[in-house]
């Protein structure tokens, strides 16, 4: 005769959320906090400057997973509706954000340069550098 082994349904509803993946937007530590919508201002050039410094958004590869993600849940916006909105800014002098190589990339340039703003795996975050916000899947 077999068991049937009882899970109670908080300990799969925990399991399930500590596996989910956790991201981060990071700047350097000069950089004061910005909401959700003043992140997605910046990743769309609406805002330029902070306190008197230069913004740089960066972003990842246009097929990298991470960089899909950031822009679904955080600038709530598919693919191709950013790609048609870049298209339509060209023609208006805007250029999309700074496209980075990795990760690694994007901590190594907000580290060194004031202003620079960009997203990674909350797993990657360090010391040097500033968190200010945070999603998961």
């Amino acid at each position: 005769m077999k068991k049937i082994i009882k899970i109670p349904i908080s300990i799969i509803f925990f399991w399930t959320i500590s596996f989910a993946n956790e991201y981060a937007v990071i700047t350097n530590k000069k950089m004061k906090e910005l909401s959700p919508a003043q992140i997605k201002a910046v990743f769309l050039k609406k805002i330029n400057v902070i306190d008197d410094v230069k913004v740089i958004p960066l972003n990842l590869g246009a097929r990298d997973p991470l960089r899909l993600n950031f822009e679904n849940k955080v600038l709530k916006m598919s693919f191709p509706r950013l790609k048609s909105y870049w298209i339509k800014h060209h023609y208006r002098g805007q250029r999309p954000p700074i496209n980075m190589k990795s990760e690694a990339s994007v901590i190594a340039f907000v580290k060194r340069v004031e202003g620079a703003i960009g997203y990674i795996n909350a797993n990657n975050v360090d010391k040097d550098i500033k968190t200010i916000y945070r999603w998961s899947e």
